[in-house]
């Protein structure tokens, strides 16, 4: 892992956690991907969870005070259930039929809300159903390859939370995620002393790339904002297909 190449892979995909945790939708979801052009997309997200579980921790500095407790105690627990399942069938569920999946979801999603321009619809209420099947669909794709975004966007979007709660609950509910998922990394020989070395070399840009999302969501508008995150949406689950499709041709 000492090539050139994965290097420079290794610090944007910092950098996209980083951003992620400083309240950018999605963005942190890139990494893995990004990272997986040099190195094999398993031994990226083992490498990859240190930087994120310490990037969250100045998520939370800058997001503890906004959050919606009834929406985070459901995606706290919907998560959990997510994790466990994903451990119990991590060596028999392909992670490219996963991802194939996901993408599609996201992608109907996304379109379906760029197409209907519905801003003027009620925000939902939080519901126990709906939100325990999409965090718990959102903690098993999180633990599979750390692309747990699209379906907890599915079902967060829909609520209409202001910018600053949106942001808050969903970086508390994924730093509690990545928390969770050392446990089962650990056990699964994902958090080996050649990944902890080099996650370790990764924290200082992720670090710093937290304060720059901070600092870009609270410069854009709010319209801006769920725009950006609904179009971040479309792209990435496009990507999850491309990556699901070739992984299951393969």
């Amino acid at each position: 892992m000492q090539h050139e190449y994965f290097w420079w892979a290794a610090v944007v995909a910092s950098v996209f956690v980083g951003m992620g945790k400083g309240g950018l939708p999605v963005i942190a979801t890139l990494a893995v991907p990004t990272l997986a052009l040099v190195i094999s997309p398993v031994t990226a997200a083992g490498l990859l969870l240190p930087v994120y579980v310490v990037s969250d921790v100045f998520g939370l500095m800058a997001y503890r005070r906004s959050f919606d407790r009834r929406v985070l105690t459901i995606a706290v627990l919907g998560m959990s259930i997510g994790v466990a399942v994903g451990w119990a069938l991590a060596h028999v569920v392909p992670e490219s039929a996963v991802t194939l999946a996901i993408g599609i979801i996201g992608a109907a999603f996304a379109l379906d809300r760029i197409l209907r321009h519905d801003s003027n619809t009620n925000a939902r209420k939080p519901r126990w159903g709906s939100g325990l099947f999409w965090t718990s669909l959102a903690g098993f794709t999180s633990f599979i390859s750390h692309s747990g975004g699209p379906p907890y966007q599915v079902w967060l979007l829909p609520l209409r939370l202001a910018k600053s709660v949106f942001v808050g609950t969903s970086v508390i509910a994924f730093a509690y995620v990545n928390a969770l998922k050392l446990i089962p990394y650990y056990y699964l020989g994902q958090l080996g002393q050649d990944n902890l070395r080099v996650a370790v070399l990764l924290m200082a840009p992720a670090a710093l790339s937290v304060w720059l999302g901070v600092w870009i969501v609270r410069w854009l508008p709010e319209k801006r904002f769920f725009q950006l995150v609904i179009w971040t949406l479309l792209l990435l689950s496009i990507k999850l297909v491309w990556d699901g499709v070739s992984g299951l041709l393969a």
